[in-house]
């Protein structure tokens, strides 16, 4: 395990979640030089083998720019390839287990969706928490859209920092903004993206912009 510096998630704004993709290298250095500063893989299709190695392709790209790599639920895969953590759900391998893998340097995130699962949040091992997704998605299918109510929520009642999930683009992160998030997952507006490092560079200043102008609670 690559162990990331102590305050490794202060000031990253701009979360990148990607399956793998023929042009992984690529689409990801466009990204981290556009300005995302965290990123996940997340890819439901790959068996284990096919996995390690491309998440090896990915954990190199981020490490050559300063960037934490996470891997999508499979602690012994993060492991194996030197990610700097792990990200699970409500239904996977329980933060606790994930932390006791990976040990006390990792960083272990984890999706909630409603407000019991933000205060059970709070008595686990985890170093942020993602909320959403705001907007109904395709990545998530079936899982209805949670409104800016709940990122309000999160964003108040959260012991950790908060990654806000779901719909995020330029023109809707004002509005969330505005109801507390200064944390953003972003998806499909990158991984559909014609133009990702141009893209991906407005999207960051939009949120820095909003996130100036909006100074409370601090980032």
């Amino acid at each position: 395990m690559t162990s990331p510096p102590a305050g490794a998630l202060a000031g990253r704004r701009l979360y990148l979640c990607t399956a793998d993709r023929p042009d992984l290298e690529a689409f990801l250095e466009a990204c981290l030089r556009g300005g995302v500063d965290l990123v996940q893989m997340r890819d439901k299709r790959l068996e284990a083998r096919p996995l390690v190695q491309r998440a090896k392709l990915a954990a190199r790209c981020c490490a050559a720019h300063g960037v934490p790599f996470i891997v999508n639920d499979r602690p012994d895969i993060a492991l194996e390839v030197g990610a700097n953590g792990v990200h699970v759900g409500q239904d996977d391998v329980p933060p606790r287990l994930a932390r006791r893998l990976l040990g006390s340097r990792a960083i272990v995130g984890l999706s909630t969706h409603a407000s019991a699962e933000l205060e059970a949040s709070w008595d686990e091992p985890v170093d942020y928490i993602s909320a959403g997704p705001v907007e109904q998605t395709p990545t998530k299918p079936g899982r209805p859209g949670t409104g800016a109510s709940y990122v309000r929520l999160a964003a108040t009642a959260s012991i950790c920092p908060v990654f806000v999930t779901g719909g995020v683009r330029p023109e809707t992160v004002p509005a969330l903004v505005a109801a507390g998030a200064r944390r953003f997952v972003v998806v499909r507006y990158l991984t559909e993206s014609a133009d990702v490092e141009s893209d991906t560079r407005r999207l960051a200043e939009m949120i820095d912009q909003a996130v100036a102008e909006h100074s409370d609670p601090p980032s």
